[in-house]
C-alpha cells in the first residue's frame, strides 16, 4: 500500500503534472496561432494532433509523477505497466496525427479545383492510400508492442515465429480474396488507372470516383446513388474511364428529319445557338449528315465541352433548341410518314374474253422482238420470208378440162 503520508505528495505531483500540461499545450497552441497568421501549416498541424499531443503528454507527466512519487513496491510494478501501455497507445496515436499533418501539407500542394487536375488527382489518390497503409502500420506496430509488454504474450511470439511457415499459408489462403483486394488497391493507387474525381461508366453507370480504398472503390452515381465495388473489379473488369488524360470530351447530338431539311440553315443554326452559351469550350462544332436511308435523313451535331457535366447539359440545350428552331423555322424538315392510297384492281370473268377489232392486241408486247411494230415485222420476214395473200379477182382460170370434168359431174346429178 501507499504510505497515507504520501497520498498528498501524489495528489500534488498528479497536479503538478496536469497544470504543466495543460500551460505547456496553451503556449505552444498560442505560438502556433501566432506564426499560423502568415502560415497555413501551424493551423493544419493544431487540428491534426492537438488533441493526441495533449494525451500523450498528460501520460508521460503522469507517469513521472507516478515515478517522483516512490510508491510502494507492490503499486509500482502494475503501474508501470499501465502508464507503459497508456504511452505506447498515445504515442501512437500522436505519431498518427502527425503523419496525417505531413499528408494533408502534401496535398495542400496539389489544388483539384482547377480547369487541368490531373497531376493532383492522381496524387490526392496515392496520398490517401499511403495514409491507409501508414495509419495501418502505426496501429498494428503500437498493438505489437503492447502485447510485447506482457511476458506471456513474449512466449507466445516467439512459438508463433517457430511455425510462421505454416501459419503463412494457412493465412494466405484464408485471406486470399481481402490479400487480392488489398494488393489491387495499391495497384490502382500507383498505376494512375483510376483517380479520385475520375468520370467512369461501370456497370452501365455513369458516375465519379469517390473514394479508394484498400479493398474497395466507392464510385458517385449521377442520381446521388453509390456503387461499392472491390478493387479487383478494376483491375480485371474493362470499364470506361472519361478523364484518364484530360476531363475535355466530344459528345454528339443526332436528330432522324425530313429528306427537306436543309443542312445549311441548320449549321448557321446551330453556330447561334453555340455563341448564347458558356457550356461550349469552343474546340470542336461540326454538323453531318451522316446517314440518308429509311425515308429518313439523320443529322448528327460534334461538340466539345471542358468535363462530362458540362457536355451532358450542353447536348441537352443544343437538342432543345435545334427542336425548337426546327418547328418555328424549317416545319418542312420536320419527319413525316408518307402513305401511298392505291385503288384495288377489279376481278376479271374467267374464261377467255373476246377481244373488239379496235382493241389492240395485249397478247404481244410492243416492244417484241418479230411482233408490234413495222421494225419487228420486217425482221421476221427476214426468216418466214415474204407473206403473199391471193384475193379473188386474182385468182387464177381453170383449164378447159377441169370445166369439162366438173359439167359432167352436174349433169350426173
Amino acid at each position: 500500500m501507499i504510505r497515507p503520508d504520501s497520498w498528498w505528495g501524489f495528489l500534488v505531483l498528479v497536479a503538478a503534472a496536469v497544470v504543466t500540461a495543460v500551460v505547456l499545450t496553451v503556449v505552444l497552441a498560442a505560438t502556433l496561432r501566432l506564426v499560423g497568421r502568415k502560415h497555413d501549416w501551424p493551423r493544419r498541424l493544431i487540428k491534426h494532433a492537438r488533441l493526441p499531443f495533449r494525451v500523450f503528454l498528460l501520460v508521460m507527466l503522469l507517469w513521472a509523477a507516478f515515478a517522483v512519487s516512490n510508491p510502494a513496491p507492490e503499486w509500482r510494478a502494475g503501474l508501470d505497466h499501465l502508464f507503459l501501455i497508456l504511452a505506447i497507445a498515445s504515442g501512437a496515436w500522436f505519431a498518427g496525427g502527425l503523419l496525417t499533418f505531413f499528408e494533408s501539407m502534401w496535398l495542400s500542394r496539389y489544388r483539384t479545383d482547377v480547369r487541368d487536375n490531373r497531376v493532383a488527382r492522381r496524387v490526392r489518390t496515392q496520398i490517401l492510400i499511403l495514409r491507409r497503409l501508414t495509419v495501418a502500420v502505426v496501429v498494428v506496430v503500437a498493438l505489437a508492442a503492447i502485447l510485447l509488454t506482457f511476458p506471456g504474450a513474449r512466449a507466445a511470439g516467439a512459438s508463433l515465429l517457430a511455425s510462421a511457415g505454416l501459419l503463412s499459408i494457412v493465412a494466405g489462403l484464408a485471406a486470399q480474396s481481402t490479400l487480392a483486394n488489398v494488393f489491387a488497391g495499391v495497384q490502382l493507387a500507383f498505376s494512375g488507372a483510376i483517380r479520385v474525381d475520375d468520370v467512369v461508366i461501370v456497370e452501365e453507370e455513369w458516375g465519379r470516383i469517390e473514394e479508394i480504398t484498400l479493398t474497395y472503390v466507392v464510385v458517385h452515381i449521377w442520381d446521388d446513388r453509390r456503387l461499392v465495388l472491390p478493387s479487383t473489379y478494376f483491375t480485371s473488369t474493362p470499364f470506361e474511364n472519361w478523364t484518364r488524360t484530360s476531363s475535355e470530351l466530344l459528345g454528339s447530338v443526332e436528330f432522324d428529319l425530313d429528306w427537306r431539311v436543309t443542312p445549311q440553315e441548320m449549321r448557321e443554326e446551330l453556330d447561334r445557338i453555340l455563341e448564347r452559351t458558356e457550356l461550349w469550350d469552343g474546340r470542336v462544332k461540326v454538323l453531318q449528315v451522316t446517314d440518308a436511308t429509311g425515308g429518313y435523313v439523320r443529322v448528327r451535331v460534334l461538340v466539345t465541352a471542358i468535363d462530362a457535366p458540362t457536355l451532358f447539359d450542353l447536348r441537352c440545350f443544343i437538342r432543345e433548341e435545334l427542336v425548337a428552331w426546327l418547328h418555328t423555322k424549317s416545319p418542312d424538315a420536320i419527319p413525316r410518314t408518307r402513305v401511298q392510297m392505291v385503288e384495288a384492281e377489279q376481278p376479271q370473268p374467267k374464261g377467255r374474253t373476246r377481244r373488239s377489232p379496235a382493241q389492240p392486241s395485249t397478247d404481244t408486247a410492243p416492244s417484241a422482238l418479230f411482233h408490234g411494230t413495222a421494225g419487228a415485222e420486217e425482221r421476221a420476214s427476214q426468216f418466214t420470208g415474204p407473206i403473199q395473200t391471193i384475193s379473188k379477182q386474182q385468182e387464177p382460170p381453170l383449164d378447159d378440162g377441169f370445166e369439162r370434168d366438173r359439167g359432167r359431174g352436174d349433169s350426173a346429178n
